[in-house]
């Protein structure tokens, strides 16, 4: 435990894993989080680049910002966030959906000791029929595999799932998700 006792759960997992639906049971909680993804969305509204509805835009944006501004640009930003927060007087901060390796590494070099990594896993088949059902930019088989491929070689996704603290098998029901979660969140006095 750090000496200034703040503590960071960063929620990891491929695209319908249910990452969403951990971190929103943890915003109900009453924890503030910190969107990686919202980076990418301030920052193309910023330089005027539109959202297209079948998330291409933001795919290569993500890429993109990566390349052009380095493979750590999306997490400085989450730092920067997190750390007004822990000036305002935050203890306890959700990081909502941790990319990369790189992210990673930084992370846990920026607050030794004060974030842990929740991966939400799911069987792929069950993954895949889930992104296809969601009423928010459903995908056909094609694009999730496609969506996959991507995340796990261009943005080296695999790691932080591969490196996490803990795991919640998410192929039942929310109520036995939350109960997974709440479980961790005891064990590590968040």
């Amino acid at each position: 435990m750090s000496e200034r006792n703040v503590k960071l759960l960063a929620i990891v997992g491929m695209s319908g894993s249910g990452k969403s639906v951990a971190v929103d049971y943890l915003t109900e909680k009453g924890y503030p989080k910190v969107y990686f993804g919202g980076m990418i969305y301030k920052e193309m509204k910023r330089r005027g680049v539109e959202r297209t509805p079948d998330g291409e835009s933001e795919k290569h944006f993500r890429e993109m910002i990566r390349e052009t501004e380095g493979k750590d640009w999306v997490v400085r930003q989450v730092i920067e966030e997190a750390n007004d927060l822990i000036e305002a007087g935050q203890k306890r901060i959700v990081l909502d959906g941790v990319y990369s390796w790189t992210e990673y590494k930084i992370l846990k070099h920026e607050y030794p000791g004060e974030v842990t990594f929740v991966a939400v896993v799911v069987p792929k088949a069950l993954r895949h029929k889930r992104v296809a059902q969601r009423p928010d930019r459903p995908f056909n088989t094609e694009e999730i595999q496609e969506r996959d491929r991507s995340e796990i070689e261009n943005l080296e996704k695999g790691g932080p799932i591969a490196m996490a603290d803990y795991y919640i098998l998410n192929d039942g029901s929310v109520e036995d998700m939350h109960g997974q979660l709440d479980k961790i969140l005891k064990e590590i006095e968040f």
